[in-house]
This record gives C-alpha cells, sequence and structure tokens, in this order.
C-alpha cells in the first residue's frame, strides 16, 4: 500500500472511530484491488447481491451481509491473499468484512451515491473531512 493509502487508510480509521485502523486498511486494499468503490459494487451486482450493496450507498439503512455472502462474492482467491498481507485467515477476513464493510462504503458515499469522486478512495475520505 502506497503512502497516500495509508494516509486515507489512516484517516478512515479516525472517521470510523478510532480503533478501527486495520479493518480501514484492509478496506482500502479491497476498494483498490477491485477498482474503488465502483468495481466493489459491480462484484456484488455479479453475485446476486446487488440490493445488499445499494443499501450501503443509500441513504436509508445498511442491509447486513454474511460472511459466506462476502465469500460467494469476492471469491476465496482475493480474499486469502488480502488476508495473509494482514495475517489473519480468510474466514475471520469475511467475517470482519461482513461486520464492517457496509459502514466503510456508507462512509465514503456520504451523498448517497457513487460519484466520479467516489472513485478516488482519498477524495472521498478527505470530502468526508469538510
Amino acid at each position: 500500500m502506497g503512502l497516500l493509502d495509508s494516509v486515507a487508510g489512516a484517516v478512515l480509521g479516525k472517521v470510523m472511530g478510532g480503533n478501527q485502523g486495520g479493518m480501514a486498511a484492509i478496506a482500502m486494499e479491497l476498494l483498490n484491488g477491485n477498482g474503488g468503490i465502483g468495481g466493489l459494487l459491480e462484484k456484488f451486482n455479479q453475485g446476486g447481491l446487488g440490493d445488499l450493496a445499494a443499501s450501503w450507498v443509500g441513504k436509508g439503512e445498511n442491509l447486513p451481509i454474511s460472511a459466506e455472502q462476502i465469500t460467494s462474492a469476492l471469491g476465496n482467491g482475493q480474499l486469502a491473499e488480502i488476508a495473509s498481507k494482514f495475517g489473519i485467515s480468510p474466514e475471520v477476513l469475511s467475517s470482519q468484512l461482513a461486520e464492517h464493510l457496509p459502514s466503510v462504503i456508507d462512509k465514503v458515499t456520504p451523498d448517497g451515491a457513487v460519484t466520479e469522486e467516489s472513485g478516488n478512495i482519498l477524495t472521498s475520505i478527505l470530502g468526508m473531512l469538510k
């Protein structure tokens, strides 16, 4: 992860509530590895979970997702690769993503939509600080 990604992850961790820095770094890795928010949402659409993902972007309540649904949408290979970078098992990763990913996506789309700026994670995070 580059310097700007590290800064963005740290800022996102603060915005998420202090002790979420590790999850923010994982979210940054996941978003960057899938072409940003739009690419990640497309993965969920392709996996039949578009309604869930759309709720995280929208201004209403974030619908829950299970660890099994995360694994199904993202695939074992990608989860194993990310998990190994952070020294955790893919099962722990998918469980933590199920718990935190809806709020991460919600926080980086504060206006309830994915915009061109949403594709730039650092811009999205800095926008949350305004």
